[in-house]
């Protein structure tokens, strides 16, 4: 054995045969752990230097890693991270029993099946997620999981967000594509929820489905379901143990399942427990399915005294519910997202939504309150109802595979919202990109740069924005306007203007515009990157406008 010092190198290692070999790499890995503990520990947890000498004697082989009492393991994990705990369990196998300790892992983050270069589909996770959801499921206090069962295989990879295909029956090889994601897409869910069915210590719960492409008319009436081994049973599981859950909860603080294909169901949220009702302060139940019920009636919202922060569909979005919003007997609201479809508007029309009087109500209750809305492929005629005076909107996003946004709508975007609008994303995923300017002496995105004074994030793609005009966005507001995304293609360049400039256009606009926000700024050359997935994009903003109180 190698005499050990805590403040000295590892010797080197002998070359005495493949079983002292491993032994002394071992050796060598608890001196090296050992230092890095000496150096965290000494300072914040022992009082006098034995117990750290009967550490070094432990893991020096003196008494052998497995000697060290399972609390002071433990106690040992708690300093380091997620991943140099797994390094640190390799050294004996007592030490990875107490990897598990619960209060090691009170939060959990995972996304499945995303971004995989393996070749494997999604289905090749489920053990592992059966692993974690085993080991962590009944008493992780924070759960945050993203499935994502079709990425990279069903879709073809030249296709844009709109080419995507038409029903599963279509082509025989997407046919089973489509039945292997939806299987391991159910296997998965089930996995999950059977994990924290009975877990009474969770207090966060956020659940994602990209799931867009599974998504077809009739999929869960049974046309589809039955080409998949007992799927209409694994959805009434599914949501027999989602409602279990609910039931079993006793003081969960965040509750968001967004686009979960047959997870959440209008009689969901009567389930959820009186303490957890009592303690809930964030709530996000949306889905896919056009024509659906509402997923929160004002029966239920009214036990939910407590939410500060709130996201549903716009259309759900009644005078009822609102008037039950603004009641003074409620903790105020400070956050609301409202997901505006166009789709769904022939099922969800918006007649029976809140009124400019029942903002203007709810405004006087919740004085702090911000909105974030998302409008996806809606008309400007539709966008005109639903923008009150009122409405105290922070964060719009308007995004569209064919439909325009006219100048009209955002000249009333900007003289509405010209003290509240600090985020503007403007997105087309169209090969044609309008001049908004046609027929105008004042391009209207530069008027709301201007009139904007809280603009702090705007983003373009699939509009024409002059050059000169971006570079009077960039000086009007200068440094606050702290994300200025631009894709390269949106940007165009007034040949007149560009006669008396030396050197290329692009690296002039570039100085320019740097100048004006005072630091190095560059367009996006890859659209993609500006172009994600609406409704990915809607869950992850929604999460941190609403923890950003």
């Amino acid at each position: 054995m190698y005499e050990f010092s805590p403040l000295l190198p590892p010797l080197a290692l002998p070359r005495s045969g493949t079983a002292q070999y491993v032994a002394d790499v071992r050796c060598v890995q608890r001196t090296i752990l050992l230092q890095h503990l000496f150096f965290i520990l000494y300072p914040t947890v022992f009082v006098s230097p034995w117990p750290l000498r009967l550490l070094a004697m432990a893991l020096s082989g003196g008494l052998g890693a497995m000697a060290l009492p399972s609390e002071l393991i433990v106690h040992i994990f708690s300093f380091l991270s997620d991943r140099d705990k797994l390094r640190a369990s390799a050294v004996c196998s007592r030490w990875r029993e107490c990897l598990f300790y619960p209060a090691l892992w009170t939060e959990l983050k995972l996304r499945i099946g995303a971004g995989r270069n393996d070749g494997n589909s999604s289905s090749d996770e489920t053990p592992k997620l059966e692993f974690l959801m085993r080991k962590f499921g009944s008493f992780v206090r924070e759960l945050q999981l993203e499935l994502a069962p079709v990425d990279g295989y069903i879709v073809p990879l030249n296709s844009d967000r709109m080419e995507q295909p038409h029903g599963p029956d279509n082509d025989p090889q997407l046919s089973e594509r489509w039945r292997d994601a939806m299987a391991a897409y159910l296997d998965q869910v089930l996995c999950v929820l059977a994990g924290i069915r009975n877990n009474r210590n969770l207090q966060k719960l956020s659940l994602y489905g990209d799931t867009c492409v599974l998504q077809q008319e009739g999929l869960l009436d049974g046309s589809n379901l039955h080409q998949i081994h007992q799927g209409d049973k694994k959805i009434n599981e599914i949501q027999q143990l989602f409602m279990e859950m609910l039931s079993n909860s006793r003081q969960l603080r965040w509750l968001s399942c967004s686009f979960m294909l047959g997870l959440v169901t209008p009689c969901s949220l009567a389930c959820l427990s009186n303490p957890s009702a009592g303690t809930l302060q964030h709530l996000s139940l949306l889905d896919h399915q056009l024509g659906m019920r509402p997923l929160i009636t004002p029966s239920e919202l009214d036990r939910l005294s407590n939410l500060h922060s709130l996201a549903l569909d716009f259309s759900d979005m009644t005078s009822e519910l609102c008037g039950l919003l603004a009641s003074p007997c409620r903790t105020p609201l400070h956050r609301l997202s409202l997901l505006l479809n166009g789709a769904a508007l022939e099922f969800k029309p918006l007649e029976g939504t809140a009124t400019e009087d029942d903002w203007k109500a709810l405004v006087r209750v919740s004085t702090n309150l911000r909105v974030y809305v998302m409008a996806l492929e809606v008309d400007n005629s539709e966008l005109l109802r639903v923008l009150k005076p009122s409405l105290p909107l922070e964060r719009l996003h308007l995004d569209s595979y064919h439909t325009l946004v006219s100048d009209a709508t955002l000249e009333l975007i900007s003289q509405q919202y010209n003290k509240t609008l600090t985020h503007f994303l403007l997105l087309r995923d169209d090969p044609d990109f309008p001049d908004l300017t046609v027929n105008r002496n004042e391009d209207p995105l530069v008027l709301l740069a201007w009139r904007c004074t809280q603009l702090a994030v705007l983003v373009i793609h699939g509009y024409t924005i002059w050059s000169h005009n971006l570079v009077a966005i960039s000086r009007l507001r200068g440094s606050s306007l702290r994300v200025l995304t631009v894709s390269e293609e949106s940007i165009e360049f007034d040949p007149d203007q560009s006669v008396g400039m030396e050197g290329d256009p692009l690296l002039n606009l570039v100085k320019e515009v740097s100048l004006g926000l005072g630091r190095v700024w560059h367009p996006c050359l890859d659209s993609s990157l500006v172009l994600s997935e609406p409704t990915q994009h809607f869950h992850h903003e929604l999460k941190t406008f609403s923890m950003g109180m």
